[in-house]
C-alpha cells in the first residue's frame, strides 16, 4: 500500500531547554557589557512586538548592547545585593528588574539616549485588553480595508470573517456589505479579542510600541539615577505580556539575549 502524502501533524511546543552552561555564559556575557560601556539602562516595553524590539536592537548594533528576556537572569548577572553586585551601585538596578524590562548598555551621552527612545514610537495593531484611543464606526456601504491606499473593499471570501466577528454584512455584487453603521469600538473602553481582530483586519492601528527608561546606571560613580518621564501604562505592559509570553517565559527570551 503507498505510503500516505498527508500532511502530519508537528507539535511545536516540544523546544530544546536551555543548560546550565547555556545560562552561566550568558551571565557571563551580561558582566562583560557591565565592563565595556560607560551606562546601564534599565527599560521597560509598552505593547511589546517583537519585530519593533530587534529593529531597536539592530539601530544601536554598533553603539550600544540590548538584553530583553528572563529578569532573574539579567538580576543574577549584575548582582542583587551589595555583597553580590558585579559593580559598584548595579545592586540597585537589579531590584528593579520586574516584569517586562530589561538592560541597555551603552557609552551614548544620557540626553541623546533619552531623546532618541522618546522619539522611537512605532505604530501597531492593538490587542485583546488595549484601551481603545478612538471611537471607530464603518460606515454603510461596502466594508473596506484601510491598509491599501486608496482603501478596497474585502473580497466576498472574507465575509463570513467578517459576519463571526459581529458584522451584519450582506454581499452585493460580490462584496460583503453593511446597511448600518456598525461601532467597533467607544474610546477609553477595554477592547476585547473580536474588536481587536476586527481593527487589525481593516487596517486600524491603535497603539503604539515604545521603549520606556526607568533607571541609569553610571559605571563613572556607581550612582542609579531614576527617570519616571517615559512610564508604561499598565494596559500597555500587560496586554504585551500576555500576547508575547513565549518571549517573555519562554526559550525564546534567552534566545533574544543571546544575540
Amino acid at each position: 500500500m503507498p505510503k500516505s502524502k498527508r500532511s502530519k501533524v508537528v507539535s511545536l511546543t516540544k523546544v530544546t531547554k536551555k543548560t546550565r552552561e547555556h545560562k552561566n555564559a550568558l551571565l557571563k556575557e551580561v558582566q562583560e557589557n557591565a565592563d565595556k560601556w560607560e551606562y546601564c539602562w534599565l527599560f521597560e516595553v509598552g505593547n511589546m512586538r517583537n519585530s519593533h524590539l530587534k529593529t531597536v536592537r539592530k539601530l544601536w548594533k554598533d553603539s550600544a548592547r540590548m538584553f530583553f528576556g528572563r529578569g532573574a537572569v539579567m538580576a543574577k548577572a549584575i548582582g542583587t545585593t551589595p555583597e553580590e553586585e558585579y559593580r559598584m551601585g548595579l545592586h540597585r538596578l537589579a531590584k528593579q528588574i520586574k516584569g517586562q524590562v530589561g538592560l541597555f548598555f551603552t557609552s551614548t551621552p544620557p540626553d541623546e539616549v533619552i531623546a532618541w527612545f522618546d522619539d522611537f514610537k512605532q505604530p501597531d495593531f492593538a490587542r485583546a485588553g488595549n484601551t481603545a484611543s478612538r471611537t471607530v464606526t464603518l460606515p454603510a456601504g461596502p466594508v473596506m480595508q484601510q491598509h491599501s491606499t486608496p482603501p478596497e473593499p474585502f473580497p466576498h471570501n472574507e465575509e463570513a470573517q467578517l459576519r463571526k466577528l459581529g458584522l451584519r454584512t450582506k454581499m452585493q455584487r460580490g462584496v460583503p456589505t453593511l446597511e448600518t453603521p456598525h461601532t467597533v469600538c467607544e474610546e477609553g473602553k477595554t477592547l476585547n479579542a473580536e474588536q481587536a481582530q476586527l481593527l487589525k483586519l481593516v487596517g486600524i492601528k491603535m497603539v503604539r510600541f515604545r521603549v520606556g527608561l526607568r533607571a541609569r546606571w553610571e559605571a563613572a560613580n556607581g550612582e542609579v539615577v531614576q527617570l519616571g518621564e517615559t512610564e508604561i501604562a499598565e494596559d500597555e505592559v500587560k496586554t504585551g505580556e500576555e500576547a508575547d509570553g513565549e518571549q517573555e517565559q519562554g526559550e525564546e527570551a534567552d534566545e533574544l539575549m543571546s544575540e
